[in-house]
This record gives structure tokens, C-alpha cells and sequence, in this order.
């Protein structure tokens, strides 16, 4: 299978793919968050997720694909940092802010750096159409972010703490994206490089969650929290496998991109499941999101 997706990077078919995976990483990324932010302590979700993900991944990283070549070592090491990093800092934008706040301002600029990101480290160039398409896009989301700010109800003494940490967790959103990209070009096997990804990520997170629940003097039920997790951990990889295996396929910038439509799945969850309100000027702005996101994929 590696060597199929290996054959097709570069080309119209990988191109395609590539939209295709983005796009489906946008659809369960949404959902990842939503579920990190709902019932639960964002943190026990996560922890819950991380370990379910490990557990998952750890036969097939061990059993099945090859393993990692020695040079691989260093940039594992410099990926799970980054990742730990982004968790910590998307904890506590979840704790401190609403969901439907928080995360349009994440994705926002998590695109905007990666795409600037791929300048330097993989030489890619955006046509004059596609930085429009970019510009549409981000006026969207962080129109959204304003637009959700104004009319908040809950929170708003927290608002400017849960934006600086937010704004820490777009710009760890493109370093991920980036570092992750070069990873996954730089391993001979790209799904020797996922399984191993996920066991190593999810080593780090159950152990702080683990202590959490412990000291909590009203401890959430295990079982819906496990449950939690294994579905998480399933959204997990549809999200961060869709969006790494399209940053090897084609542009790291466009897969980013198009990735972030998924402010427009995330208000619809917010809407629906959150019990957030959504109203007609909110569509306006996540139907700027899509338009920018056409713009992007066919301004190449």
C-alpha cells in the first residue's frame, strides 16, 4: 500500500487524493475537538484519546510496518515534543474559552504560518489567486472568532487569556503541520511513520490525565470516558492520518488550507451538539471559509 501512495505523490491522481484526504481531516478534526471540549475535562478527554490511540497503533508499529530508520530518531523526538506542547497549550484554550471561540482563531492561523512554512523548508509558492483564496478563507474564520466574541454570554472575563492561548495554538498548529510533513517525506515507509507517530504521541498526556482524575473530588465515571477515548482515538487517526498522508502527496500548504474548513463542521457541531448559537451572519462567514478553500484549490 506504502508503495502505491508513493507512486502517485507529485502527480494529478496524488493531487486529488491529497483533496480528498484534507478535506475528510477537516470533517474528523471538527469532531476531535468537539469531543476533547465537550462533556468532560478537556484535559481527562484528551488523556483518554492519547492512550486509546497508543494502544491501537502500538501491534502495528511494532508487528506489521517496518521500523524506523536511525535517523528517523531525532525527528520522532522533535514531533512528539512539538505535539505536546500543542496539547498542553489546546487544553487550556479549551478550559479558559468557549468552543465556537477558541477554535476559529486556532485554525486560522495554524494555515497562515504553515503556508509560510512551506515557503522555506519545502520551496512551495502560492499563485496571486491562491493568496486571495487565502485571505477569503482567514477573513471567514477569524470573522467568525469576532463575530462569536461579541455576541459571547459565558466566559468573557477569561476571553483574553483563552485568546493568548489560542493564538500559542494555531502557531503550534502550523509547526506541527510542517514538522510533521517533513517527517513523513523523510521516512522510506509513510505508514511506518504514522503507526509509530501515534504510539509515540500517546504516551505522554494519560499519565497528567491519569493524575487529574485522581485528585478530582468528584471523579467522572470511567466507562463513557474509556468509550470517549476509543472514539477519539479513531477520529485521530481519520484527522492527523488524512492531513499527514495529504502533506505527502502534494502541498503542504494547500493540504493546511483546506484542512482548516473545518471551522465550518466545527460551528455546525457547535450548533447542534454544544447548543451553541448559530445564526445567519455566522453562515455568511463559514460560507467565506468554503469559498476561500475553492479559491485556494483551484487558483493553483
Amino acid at each position: 500500500m506504502d508503495f502505491d501512495i508513493l507512486a502517485i505523490a507529485g502527480t494529478e491522481t496524488g493531487h486529488l487524493v491529497a483533496l480528498g484526504l484534507a478535506l475528510l481531516a477537516a470533517i474528523f478534526h471538527a469532531i476531535f475537538g468537539a469531543i476533547q471540549k465537550g462533556r468532560y475535562d478537556p484535559w481527562l478527554s484528551r488523556g483518554a484519546i492519547d492512550i486509546s490511540y497508543c494502544l491501537m497503533a502500538a501491534p502495528i508499529a511494532l508487528f506489521v510496518v517496518p521500523w524506523p530508520a536511525p535517523d528517523m530518531w531525532p525527528i520522532f523526538a522533535t514531533v512528539v515534543v512539538i505535539h505536546i506542547v500543542y496539547k498542553i497549550l489546546q487544553g487550556f484554550a479549551y478550559v479558559s474559552g468557549d468552543y465556537t471561540v477558541v477554535y476559529p482563531v486556532v485554525r486560522g492561523l495554524g494555515p497562515l504560518f504553515t503556508v509560510i512554512g512551506a515557503y522555506f523548508i519545502f520551496g512551495e509558492t502560492f499563485t496571486l489567486t491562491q493568496w486571495l483564496g487565502v485571505a477569503v478563507l482567514l477573513s471567514g474564520i477569524f470573522g467568525l472568532a469576532v463575530y462569536n466574541m461579541i455576541f459571547l454570554e459565558t466566559n468573557r472575563e477569561k476571553l483574553p487569556l483563552a485568546l493568548t492561548f489560542a493564538i500559542g495554538t494555531g502557531l503550534f498548529v502550523a509547526l506541527y503541520t510542517t514538522v510533521d510533513a517533513y517527517g513523513i517525506r523523510a521516512a522510506s515507509d509513510p505508514f511506518t511513520f504514522l503507526a509509530w507517530f501515534f504510539m509515540l504521541d500517546g504516551m505522554t498526556m494519560p499519565f497528567y490525565a491519569l493524575y487529574r482524575w485522581k485528585n478530582m473530588e468528584t471523579r467522572p465515571p470511567l466507562p463513557p470516558l474509556i468509550r470517549k477515548g476509543i472514539i477519539g482515538g479513531f477520529l485521530a487517526f481519520g484527522s492527523f492520518g488524512s492531513i499527514m498522508l495529504a502533506t505527502r502527496l502534494d502541498k503542504v500548504g494547500e493540504a493546511a488550507v483546506l484542512r482548516e474548513t473545518s471551522t465550518v463542521f466545527a460551528a455546525a457541531i457547535g450548533w447542534i451538539f454544544l447548543k451553541e448559537t448559530v445564526g445567519p451572519r455566522r453562515l455568511t462567514l463559514m460560507a467565506l471559509i468554503a469559498l476561500g478553500a475553492v479559491i485556494v484549490e483551484f487558483g493553483s
